[in-house]
This record gives C-alpha cells, structure tokens and sequence, in this order.
C-alpha cells in the first residue's frame, strides 16, 4: 500500500509554522502542527520517516499516523487546528429545568417547624423525599441557588 504523502502550500506552511511558534495553543495542537510541518515533502525536501518523527517529538507513532490521517480529511488548515467540539456533554445531568424550578419553590417557601431558614442539606434532602430527584447534593442546591442569584439567608 503506497502512502499518500504530504505536500502543503506556501500558505498552508506558514500557517502551520505560526500556529506552532505563536499564541497561545495546547500542546496537543501544537504537536500535530509540528507533524504536519515534518510531513511535508514540498519544495524537495526529505520524506521522514514516522518513527522519527515520533522520537523527535516524543510522542507514538500512532499519533503521528492519526494526525496524518485528520489533516488529509480537512479541506482547511485552520480546521485540522481546531479542537473538536463535544456534541453532548459526557453524562447528561439529572438535574433539568423542571426540577430546578421545584428545588427553587422550595426554598422559597417556609422551612420546617423549628428552623428559621432552609439550609443546602435541607433543601437536598427534602428533594429527595419529595421524589423531585432521586439524589442530590447540597453542593448542587448551591449551583442553582446560585445560577438564580439565590441565597438562604
């Protein structure tokens, strides 16, 4: 199977190079830009070979191949240097709109017999009495307390 190599464009060159030498980037970009540079076989230079380009930017050969592979799908330089936004978060969060506005109407209304105000642990653990939430912190009352510009005092 022949590779397929690569040979950038004057423009696509520097881009590279000033995406690798300045601002302000994660390492990880960084790195795949400097694979790129060291990929390039424009302007006759010398085809290296991915183990070397490994062991000189201290990363596996996998990497070098997978980067390769991501800069020969895009059409755009500046979109091989972007990270991939995540389409979904990671874990859904339990807590949705409608039991945020429960958790908020209870505490604004009256705390139990013998308390002056609600507390975060009250709060929490009265939601999940109610069966508003199966669990919750009281760190996470505190974030929609917070995100309403609430407090208990």
């Amino acid at each position: 199977m022949k590779k397929i190599q690569i040979e950038l464009t004057p423009s696509q060159r520097e881009a590279l190079e000033r995406f690798s030498k300045t601002g302000t980037h994660s390492a990880r970009l960084i790195t795949r830009a400097k694979i790129i540079l060291l990929l390039d076989v424009s302007e006759n230079k010398p085809d290296v070979k991915l183990e070397e380009i490994a062991s000189r930017l201290n990363v596996s050969i996998q990497t070098v191949q997978n980067a390769r592979r991501d800069f020969l799908a895009v059409e755009d330089v500046a979109v091989f240097l972007e990270r991939k936004k995540r389409l979904t978060p990671p874990v859904q969060s339990k807590i949705t709109g409608e039991v945020e506005a429960k958790i908020i109407a209870l505490a604004c209304s009256t705390p139990p017999e013998g308390y002056a105000r609600w507390t975060l642990r009250m709060l929490a653990n009265k939601s999940v009495e109610l069966s508003i939430i199966d669990s919750l912190s009281h760190n996470a009352v505190k974030v929609i307390l917070k995100k309403r510009n609430l407090s208990l005092t």
